[in-house]
């Protein structure tokens, strides 16, 4: 059973509780399982922005991601460009990438590859190592396709849904303030002979000038009924 490491943007803080990194450590423990001569594997998903989420089968593997990222150089960096798997059948006479070479054989990595997935503005890259020359040459071709294609696809699936629990936590909270503010509107206008735009724009400045939520601050004006605000509220206006 691999020890399963997690590199949280890149740490050693652990991601095991967010979604990419359940997702990832799922998808790398079971290309371990289903490619030979495997000994360990690394992931990563890429969105649009600076945070990433990566995994691996085993610590001395995150060495290996870690350069890749430190340096710009490697397998992952360059799968990430081309969008096509990059492989290394020995990494023994392999000449590009002289970091990441390095490290890799100093943990007793011989060949490596890496393939890119990509599902609507995400990357997701799966990586494999072995302890042996040019015994990842069929990977690409085998189970750990369909495994990355499916890893890609719950990823986006998963973005989907996380967007729109966030929407509908934001409508569930404008449905539950929308009454304050109406009838903080409603205040203001009396204090104000204005209408009921005039009204909003009144309160949307207070809420803008003093870094609080618009709820909040109708909240405020309703508990005061308008008292002791009318300066405020005028000043306001203009």
């Amino acid at each position: 059973m691999p020890d399963n490491s997690q590199l949280g943007h890149w740490t050693t803080e652990s991601t095991e509780s967010t979604v990419p990194g359940r997702r990832l450590s799922e998808l790398v423990e079971q290309a371990v399982r289903c490619t030979a001569d495997c000994c360990g594997a690394s992931s990563m998903v890429t969105e649009p922005g600076p945070e990433r989420s990566a995994v691996v089968t085993h610590p001395d593997l995150a060495g290996l991601v870690a350069v890749q990222l430190r340096s710009g150089d490697g397998p992952i960096p360059a799968a990430l460009e081309r969008g096509t798997p990059v492989d290394s059948a020995d990494l023994l006479s392999e000449r590009r990438w002289p970091e990441y070479r390095a490290v890799a054989l100093d943990s007793g990595v011989r060949s490596s590859v890496t393939m890119p997935f990509r599902r609507s503005g995400l990357t997701v890259t799966l990586s494999l190592y072995s302890f042996r020359p040019g015994a990842l040459e069929d990977a690409p071709h085998g189970p750990v396709r369909a495994l990355g294609d499916l890893a890609a696809t719950c990823l986006v699936r998963d973005r989907s849904y996380g967007a729109a629990l966030t929407e509908l936590e934001q409508l569930g909270t404008a449905l539950r303030t929308r009454p304050v503010v109406d009838q903080a509107c409603g205040i203001v206008m009396h204090v104000l002979g204005c209408d009921a735009d005039d009204a909003f724009g009144v309160l949307r400045r207070i809420s803008q000038g003093t870094n609080r939520k618009l709820s909040e601050v109708a909240a405020r004006v309703v508990a005061r009924r308008g008292r002791g605000l009318e300066g405020e509220l005028v000043s306001l206006s203009n």
